[in-house]
């Protein structure tokens, strides 16, 4: 409960800055090219500190600080972005941000593992999510309050006046953060065993004719094969799950208006907070690999149908339903990968599947748009539900039902 709230917080925090930021680049002159950049390098920092800290959080007796240091790096950082001048100052901001996100990310996950019962995992991940989209939805309310407070009217292009109220909002944005931290620091942390020291190799007795030399060695710490074969169908759905921000450029493509944008984001953000929780819960009763075909599917058939939309209504609904497919995956996912880790090595394993999930997501984000670009959204929607269904078969034939928590 303790860490959902913090996620709450923290995602008001980052959501009041981050639908914002595209128009706030452009104010300062930056490029489409550029913005896209600057997303592309923050994110590649941040899944690559994902794993690093994995590594490092297997060998701590306590989590706790780790996360909040990663939260406390993004709160400091954060409405720094109101003292921007230049674009690449943005880029150094953005990117210190996404460094507290890599940090605490993984000790976190593997943090809500270790204080769960085997039969509610999917369900803690699910709720985790929940607050997270709860928070983003709050976030979004708040900026657009705060601007039109302070006399913003909502363009497709930012004027000096509007950029300066902006900055307003990135300031304001750091008080949830500052409140995440003290909800953080107030939680409590559960004792966990401390990890095992690690042992000298054993020497090897001289060979005899009774012991005949072999290759064999043992085995070097790394993720259990079961997990292997199941970040296989992961990295494939990561393939096809391309940032929602296509679906906001689709709204556009429709001819909606600026304003329009910010009630869809929060619509969506609304369905994944509604469901996440249930979505876990079912995946805990019924198999999370169950839970994920289901998402997987739904998924790919309202995606794909939002490359077809060719009416902002139309757009709204196959909107809301593409939210109950993160409500039915978000928490099933983290639950399995929590399963199949071994009980000490769950920092590795959530490590590698937060960097392999977020390469993968980056690339089909390129690719997303480059398709869109050379053929229009029909084809780079409807390439990502073919993902999406390839990689719910890959589910079924490369990991048993039901699956075996690792203890």
């Amino acid at each position: 409960m303790g860490l959902g709230l913090v996620s709450l917080l923290t995602d008001a925090s980052s959501e009041a800055i981050f639908p914002l930021l595209p128009a706030f680049l452009v104010s300062l002159g930056a490029s489409g090219a550029f913005i896209g950049a600057v997303e592309g390098v923050a994110e590649l920092v941040a899944n690559a500190l994902k794993y690093a800290t994995g590594l490092v959080a297997d060998r701590r007796a306590r989590l706790k600080p780790l996360v909040l240091a990663g939260y406390g790096l993004s709160t400091v950082l954060r409405p720094l972005m109101a003292f921007v001048l230049a674009p690449w100052q943005a880029l150094l901001v953005r990117a210190g941000d996404r460094v507290g996100k890599g940090v605490r990310t993984t000790p976190r996950d593997a943090l809500i593992a270790s204080v769960t019962p085997a039969g509610m995992r999917a369900r803690a991940y699910g709720f985790h999510r929940a607050m997270d989209h709860a928070g983003a939805a709050l976030g979004t309310l708040f900026a657009t309050a705060l601007l039109w407070g302070l006399g913003v009217e909502l363009g497709a292009v930012a004027s000096a006046a509007d950029a300066d109220a902006m900055r307003t909002v990135f300031l304001w944005a750091g008080v949830p953060g500052v409140l995440a931290l003290i909800a953080l620091a107030w939680t409590p942390e559960p004792p966990r065993p401390a990890p095992p020291p690690t042992a000298p190799p054993p020497t090897a007795p001289a060979p005899t004719l009774a012991t005949a030399p072999t290759l064999e060695t043992a085995p070097a710490p790394g993720l259990p094969p079961a997990l292997k074969r199941a970040l296989v169908p992961l990295v494939l759905f990561a393939f096809a799950n391309a940032t929602d921000a296509f679906l906001l450029v689709k709204a556009a493509k429709l001819g909606a208006s600026p304003a329009l944008a910010p009630l869809l984001w929060l619509a969506l953000h609304v369905i994944k907070a509604a469901t996440a929780t249930r979505g876990g819960r079912l995946a805990d009763r019924h198999g999370k690999r169950r839970a994920l075909v289901a998402g997987w599917l739904v998924y790919g058939v309202c995606w794909g149908a939002v490359g077809l939309a060719s009416s902002l209504p139309v757009l709204f609904v196959l909107t809301a339903a593409y939210g109950i497919s993160h409500g039915l995956v978000e928490g099933a996912e983290r639950g399995l990968i929590a399963d199949l880790a071994a009980g000490g090595g769950r920092g590795r394993a959530f490590g590698a599947y937060n960097l392999l999930i977020g390469l993968a997501s980056l690339a089909a984000s390129v690719a997303f748009g480059a398709v869109w670009d050379a053929w229009g959204s029909a084809p780079a929607f409807l390439g990502s539900a073919a993902f999406a269904f390839l990689a719910a078969g890959a589910l079924v034939w490369l990991v048993p039902a039901p699956v075996t928590p690792a203890e």
